[in-house]
């Protein structure tokens, strides 16, 4: 669908702690008449603060910034501007990263290495309501829906404490001590951590909880 080009220039705003990606992007979108540069940030506390004084049409965030990351920054700016809309811009397809700046209300997510006609594209579509995701985004989004969860996100709370005290080297009668329970109580714990986590043996279990990082 053909978006048509608005009115009046589309005002961005630029967040990226780099300085080299700011004056790049500059002096990129003096050559497009309806796109004009509102103001730039270094990061995602300066973000929020410039959006306040500006309330820029658009904003490209970069997620990885020192202090409030894109994705923090950006949902401080959907919820205190919800006008405003956010492309997270950046070099990183990691599926998480995606997931985190969608869900902190980014309407796209492009790579830094994205062609020009296709930034500006995104950047009328943004303005328009209409999100854009990159074709790696979209493939690492997809890829990651398909994976099974991880595991260990089925254990309920005390299940955790007897885990976390199993990979201690606590044994049942001990464990059952530290939590003023009955060893027998215990026991059914651990068979359930056991087949929640798909393993045969407390040191299996102790195993993946450690390599998985399923309790801190």
């Amino acid at each position: 669908m053909t978006i048509s080009p608005p009115s009046t220039p589309i005002r961005i705003m630029l967040v990226d702690d780099h300085i080299m990606v700011r004056k790049g992007l500059a002096t990129f979108f003096q050559v497009f008449d309806d796109l004009e540069l509102a103001g730039e940030a270094e990061s995602g506390e300066a973000a929020v603060r410039l959006c306040a004084e500006l309330l820029p049409d658009v904003i490209l965030m970069d997620m990885h910034m020192p202090g409030m990351d894109g994705a923090s920054a950006t949902r401080v700016i959907r919820r205190q501007f919800p006008q405003v809309k956010v492309i997270a811009l950046t070099s990183f397809k990691d599926g998480e990263l995606i997931k985190n700046a969608l869900e902190a209300g980014a309407i796209g997510y492009v790579l830094k290495d994205v062609s020009a006609d296709d930034l500006v594209r995104a950047i009328h579509a943004a303005h328009a309501g209409r999100s854009t995701l990159s074709p790696e985004a979209s493939q690492v989004l997809v890829q990651t829906a398909n994976q099974p969860p991880a595991p260990g996100l089925d254990l309920t709370e005390r299940e955790r404490e007897v885990l976390s005290l199993m990979i201690e080297g606590l044994n049942n009668t001990q464990i059952a001590a530290r939590l003023t329970v009955s060893p027998s109580t215990i026991k059914s714990h651990v068979s359930n951590i056991l087949s929640k986590l798909g393993v045969a043996s407390r040191t299996e279990a102790v195993t993946l909880a450690l390599r998985k990082s399923i309790v801190s």
